[in-house]
């Protein structure tokens, strides 16, 4: 039965990317944005890694209203692209789940309004790999180490 998402409080967003795409295994890596239009964003990256991932690395910081509106943007191609929860149609091993005002979309999730599953055109798999880049990317610029 597909999920029903409800948009989040007052226009706040939150875009999640986690590897690999299956959540039976702890992430190797997770990168939250949280955040309202219009205002600065939290982000955070999480990864586990070394023997058995157990070693954790977090990174946190903050973006801008201009880069957090640019990420909206972004992201609002995605609604209503094909999902499946038992396969990664994209092939990047990656897993991202969008809550927005306009946008409740997961590529792991049956999503109510989603094209037929298991079947992305050449074109949803550049745009999907486009805005998993620009995160990725945008997640290097701002997310520092924290130290103790």
């Amino acid at each position: 039965m597909p999920r029903s998402m409800a948009p989040p409080p007052s226009g706040e967003f939150s875009v999640t990317l986690t590897k690999p795409f299956s959540l039976t295994t702890t992430p190797s890596s997770q990168i939250s944005i949280i955040g309202e239009p219009n205002r600065p964003a939290t982000i955070k990256h999480t990864q586990h890694v070394g023997a058995q991932a157990q070693t954790l690395i977090i990174k946190e910081g903050s973006i801008d209203a201009e880069d957090s509106n640019e990420l909206m943007d972004l992201i609002k191609p995605l609604a209503g692209f094909p999902s499946d929860p038992n396969s990664d149609v994209y092939g990047l091993d990656t897993r991202l789940d969008l809550a927005t005002f306009e946008v409740q979309w997961d590529n792991g999730e049956e999503v109510e309004g989603a094209e037929a599953k298991s079947n992305p055109t050449d074109e949803n798999k550049q745009t999907f790999k486009d805005v998993v880049e620009s995160i990725e990317a945008l997640t290097r610029q701002k997310a520092k180490q924290r130290t103790s």
